[in-house]
């Protein structure tokens, strides 16, 4: 069995796990890594239950922030938010995601839940930005586009490498 849970990232001088928008997640929650300019990456290993809100965090943080959900380490749900640039959400994996959605039998496509891959992109760009990072949207349509290898836990950090906040 894979791994199911949360990650969650964002940057602050004050430790994530202290902050209101996760208090609900807060007994759980390990550092996973920091990095530059006060970012930090938290786990939450969980296959039910909320971490909390991303939108909050970053309105309490005042930077942006992204919330990676692992199913199984085959595919990952990715939930961005930042105070300027709003709320975007998109997958890794995107077969093995079909495929825990049903997508294909429901008459649906993943892009009727997910943002595409170009779009995502150009979402992240602007959440970079935001983030004080340049990016090149035709690196994270690669993470974004590629199949995990072996688990998507490595393309969610591969994506935080090209998001230019947590380097590899």
């Amino acid at each position: 069995m894979g791994y199911w849970g949360y990650f969650v990232v964002g940057r602050g001088e004050r430790s994530l796990a202290e902050l209101d928008a996760l208090a609900g997640a807060t007994d759980g929650m390990v550092r996973r890594t920091s990095a530059p300019d006060g970012w930090q990456v938290w786990e939450y290993p969980s296959s039910d239950g909320d971490v909390g809100n991303m939108n909050a965090l970053a309105r309490e943080t005042g930077a942006p922030a992204l919330f990676g959900y692992v199913m199984n380490s085959e595919c990952v749900v990715l939930e961005a938010a930042a105070p300027e640039s709003g709320t975007w959400t998109t997958c890794l994996a995107r077969a093995a995601m079909a495929g825990y959605l049903g997508a294909d039998r429901e008459g649906l496509t993943l892009e009727d839940y997910f943002l595409e891959p170009g779009d995502a992109a150009e979402r992240a760009v602007r959440w970079a930005a935001e983030a004080g990072r340049e990016v090149n949207a035709d690196a994270l349509v690669d993470v974004l586009t590629s199949d995990p290898d072996p688990l998507a836990e490595n393309l969610f950090f591969s994506f935080l490498d090209r998001l230019g906040v947590v380097p590899l």
